[in-house]
């Protein structure tokens, strides 16, 4: 393997998330008066924390959104979750041959560390996450599309940044991986090509990445 370790996002990537959650979300802001389809939500939220939701909400219209703003949303996203998420197609199967090749590997999302393991466990992926491979937006100062998140994943689990490769579904979490010096692949199931333009390399089907990892 090129690779000292491989860093997951996990919504997308892991987790067949991002329709469930961009969903909710922008039936969320409507009902605030911030009009949003699914695409707009898709187009600006997607990979970022919630912290991005407010800030971009803040500096359109220069209103905040409601104190139990996050509460809510997660209440909703995690109904969602519980009654249609399931794991992205072929990760299972991914995830044990990397344990089998002992191919180090860990998760950092812009996602809490409850959405996360509401994901996982929902999913029945908990069994291969212990929680010194979970890494939150939660853990850092800022989140993606700035490095902070994966350098601090990479660091915790004592591998250089060089030494890792990221896998992504969004164009924020392309960018902050190429910041943090890491190597990246998107994954574009869902996500057009050309807005990950900037990784690496892409793949459409989880089956193809252990041959990229393998170079």
């Amino acid at each position: 393997m090129r690779y000292d370790l491989v860093i997951f996002d996990n919504d997308g990537v892991l987790v067949d998330s991002e329709p469930l959650a961009n969903r909710v979300l922008a039936g969320y802001l409507t009902e605030l008066g911030h009009p949003t389809s699914y695409t707009d939500a898709l187009r600006d939220y997607m990979g970022g924390s919630v912290r991005r939701v407010h800030d971009i909400i803040r500096e359109r219209t220069g209103r905040h959104l409601p104190a139990d703003f996050d509460s809510i949303l997660h209440s909703r996203t995690f109904d969602a979750f519980r009654a249609e998420l399931q794991p992205v197609n072929g990760v299972s199967e991914l995830l044990r041959g990397l344990a089998a090749d002992a191919l180090p590997y860990c998760l950092a999302s812009s996602s809490s560390h409850e959405r996360i393991r509401v994901a996982l466990q929902h999913t029945g992926l908990l069994e291969y996450f212990d929680e010194q491979r979970i890494f939150s937006s939660e853990d850092v100062r800022r989140g993606k599309p700035a490095p902070d998140l994966f350098q601090h994943a990479a660091g915790s689990m004592g591998v250089p940044p060089e030494r890792c490769v990221v896998i992504e579904d969004s164009p924020l979490g392309v960018q902050a991986a190429i910041a943090a010096g890491m190597e990246v692949y998107g994954y574009v199931a869902m996500t057009p090509p050309d807005r990950l333009a900037q990784a690496s390399g892409v793949f459409s089907d989880m089956s193809a990445l252990p041959e990229l990892l393998a170079g």
